[in-house]
């Protein structure tokens, strides 16, 4: 099975590529890394799928050379990756010259691939020690991650074609304080009310770091999910969701403010004087990244605590996750994003992917579900640049198979496969697509 797009079908300049994390694959037992709450998280009965952690993972650490060949043998242009703040500030405060030593390595073999590297600061493993002291609640930790940025960019910042601050705001945030999906697993309005603007000063106070080291091509990325009402009654509860999944973030990267409908809800919450930190959270960026997997039907709970919605069950079909699969969801963000928000500042579709039930057989491995997935997402993106949406990239996510978080390695989003016991890779066919599309 093969995709009905080619290189040649996209705009002149247009850079394909594959994303990972470093938490997910590298084995953070590995090196001198340091514990993060991911780690103690994962310790908790009933937090994590069999309780698993990514103390090996995919073994990354020691086998980058064997997964970067992958990348550019798919024929992919670049490669977008994390540092792990615990393994370069393993007590969250001092550098850890063997954790700089290593993505100096890294840095260095995507370089030699002709692959450009796409560097993200911040992928959820926060240190331990920095969650010991009240982590994203605390206003102490974006200067915490300021310094991590100095010291991350002062050793690659030279090889890096792109520097983004932070993935998914939402999740490290929204997701991980109030549901408690993940680290730190909080179910508190004020914990999230703090977290949700914390981590976008984070973002802000590494921007400064950055631009005053003369660092080029700074961004951020943020996850979207397409909010669609179930019955004309549920329009309130979408806005709602909307506002805290998409429009928050949004609109303070964007216009310096929170949504007011959503501020008239947590502001009680907020840290003091939060106003004041605006004009530094929405200096100007470079490029926006933008993560898109489904969408969401929204029904109207009244009866429930605010923000009085629920996710409802649709009729598309559905990834490994459950997750509806929803290209035309991806054209309308980016559509909007241009339209609300963004105006011809570039885009980066910076993940896109979905779960399957994958296994090898007789050494291949069939993901045909996948291969239409990205192959009708692509067309998403091919409307929205025809539509005039500023899009300069797509990146599959993901690479391998690897730790996803709570759901520990029960899932698979790889476009190649990972045998855990073995660390055998196998392309899958959805990786020979992207190779067989691209023909570099």
């Amino acid at each position: 099975m093969s995709f009905t797009f080619s290189r040649s079908d996209l705009p002149e300049g247009f850079l394909f590529g594959a994303s990972t994390a470093a938490y997910q694959i590298e084995g953070m037992s590995f090196g001198d890394a340091g514990p993060s709450h991911w780690d103690t998280f994962a310790a908790v009965p009933g937090n994590v799928f069999q309780a698993q952690d990514g103390a090996v993972a995919c073994d990354h650490y020691h086998r980058y050379e064997e997964d970067l060949n992958l990348v550019r043998d798919a024929g992919f242009d670049a490669y977008r990756f994390s540092t792990s703040w615990a393994r370069v500030m393993p007590d969250g405060r001092t550098v850890s010259e063997a954790g700089l030593d290593f993505y100096d390595r890294l840095a260095d073999a995507i370089c030699d691939r002709g692959l450009k590297p796409f560097l993200t600061l911040y992928h959820w493993d926060l240190p331990s020690a920095l969650a010991d002291i009240g982590g994203w609640t605390n206003r102490e930790i974006p200067n915490r991650f300021a310094d991590h940025t100095e010291a991350m960019l002062a050793r690659i910042g030279d090889r890096m074609e792109t520097v983004a601050t932070i993935n998914e705001p939402f999740c490290v945030a929204w997701l991980s304080h109030f549901i408690g999906h993940h680290a730190p697993g909080l179910r508190d309005i004020r914990a999230a009310s703090r977290a949700m603007h914390h981590v976008m000063l984070a973002h802000g106070r590494s921007m400064e770091v950055m631009r005053a080291a003369g660092q080029k091509e700074l961004g951020i990325v943020l996850n979207f999910t397409f909010p669609q009402a179930e019955t004309p009654a549920d329009q309130g509860a979408m806005h709602t969701f909307d506002g805290i999944y998409n429009r928050w973030f949004a609109e303070g990267l964007t216009k310096g403010r929170y949504p007011a409908d959503i501020v008239d809800h947590l502001a009680p919450h907020m840290p003091e004087r939060w106003q004041d930190d605006m004009d530094l959270i929405s200096a100007p960026i470079d490029w926006l990244g933008v993560n898109y997997y489904t969408r969401a039907i929204i029904a109207d709970r009244s009866d429930l605590a605010w923000p009085h919605s629920a996710e409802v069950p649709g009729p598309l079909p559905k990834t490994d996750m459950g997750w509806e699969i929803y290209p035309d969801g991806l054209a309308a963000t980016l559509t909007r994003l241009r339209d609300e928000y963004t105006g011809d500042l570039p885009l980066y579709v910076t993940e896109n992917g979905m779960a399957g039930a994958d296994t090898v057989l007789d050494a291949t491995c069939a993901d045909p579900v996948r291969v239409a997935y990205f192959n009708d997402h692509v067309a998403a993106c091919q409307r929205a640049i025809a539509d005039g949406v500023p899009l300069k990239g797509y990146f599959a996510w993901s690479l391998l198979d690897n730790y996803e978080w709570a759901f520990g390695y029960d899932k698979r989003f790889g476009i190649v496969h990972v045998d855990y016991e073995t660390q055998a890779r196998t392309p899958k066919a959805s990786w020979h697509a992207f190779k067989d599309a691209l023909g570099r």
